[in-house]
């Protein structure tokens, strides 16, 4: 009886472990429209989603998560033949690598973004302790499907309007933004630097905080590092001054001069590829969300 007892039991607790491990999310998607930089009227677009959970909401660029599959395809033809790929030619690179997630029912917003520390990927992040000051105004405007009402609140050195929906029950928002009596399905500063709009959304059942392309690289599963924001901020600015600094060193001769196996470049030059990549993605935005340093912030 005792065995039988081990026997009905185990497979239950491993039911209940699959089950309890399956995590869906409401995706919503926004596009969003920006410049990045000050002095152009050049604008980008990117589709950026917010996953809402039970427990958080993860705010990033979709643009690796779209290509999953691609990646995916990819990497395991590498790995069956031996043979490096330079994927670099298929794949789009996102427009930001940074992603904000929020934990309920507090709203702690967490700033995650990634760097390297000598040859071992990490991920930094700090604790933003905002509380939005909303201002609810009368005006109401239909956007899309949804009914909305319009909000306005000052944040990071800009003034911003936003309009929500309590249609949709959730009081979040795209990047840092929430604290309103609904889902925000529109929010813009107002010199239009920064535009979200929701475009859509859907469940995933089977919601992964990962992309597969982080799932698969060498600390993509590291756990983050907390430090204040003012150590985040001069750590980050070293890092896209100079993304390679900390690996430089160890790069010796020898190794640069050796062939990629099945590829006629050598590991010299693919460093240089990605370190001229890495530049040119982080010189390609001046003009971030936020305008106002911490250390003025500190003073009001």
């Amino acid at each position: 009886m005792k065995s039988l007892k081990k026997l009905v039991i185990l497979p239950l607790l491993l039911l209940g472990l699959m089950i309890s491990a399956q995590t869906s999310s409401n995706r919503f998607f926004y596009e969003l429209t920006f410049k990045p930089k000050k002095d152009s009227a050049k604008i980008e677009t990117v589709m950026t989603t917010l996953d809402i959970t039970k427990d958080k909401s993860l705010y990033r660029d979709f643009t690796w998560v779209a290509q999953d599959s691609i990646i995916k395809v990819q990497v395991e033809e590498m790995q069956k033949a031996g043979v490096f790929k330079d994927m670099s030619k298929s794949m789009k690179m996102p427009k930001f690598a940074y992603k904000v997630e929020k934990v309920y029912p507090d709203m702690k917003v967490i700033f995650e973004e990634g760097l390297q520390n000598g040859m071992t990927p990490m991920k930094l992040g700090y604790v933003d302790n905002i509380k939005f000051n909303w201002n609810i105004t009368s005006d109401k405007e239909k956007i899309g499907t949804y009914n909305t009402q319009k909000a306005t609140t000052e944040f990071g050195g800009r003034k911003w309007n936003a309009w929500f929906s309590t249609d949709l029950p959730f009081q979040d928002g795209p990047y840092k933004f929430y604290g309103l009596p609904g889902l925000i399905v529109k929010i813009e500063d107002e010199g239009k630097n920064y535009s979200w709009e929701l475009k859509g959304n859907k469940k995933v059942d089977n919601f992964e905080e990962l992309s597969y392309i982080e799932k698969v690289s060498p600390g993509g599963n590291t756990k983050r590092v907390e430090v204040s924001r003012e150590k985040f901020e001069t750590t980050i600015a070293d890092f896209k001054k100079d993304p390679f600094a900390t690996i430089r060193p160890m790069l010796k001769p020898e190794m640069m001069s050796q062939k990629l196996p099945g590829s006629d470049s050598t590991i010299g030059e693919m460093v240089k590829k990605q370190e001229k990549m890495l530049k040119d993605f982080y010189d390609a935005n001046d003009n971030p969300i936020e305008i106002v340093p911490v250390a003025e912030k500190k003073k009001k």
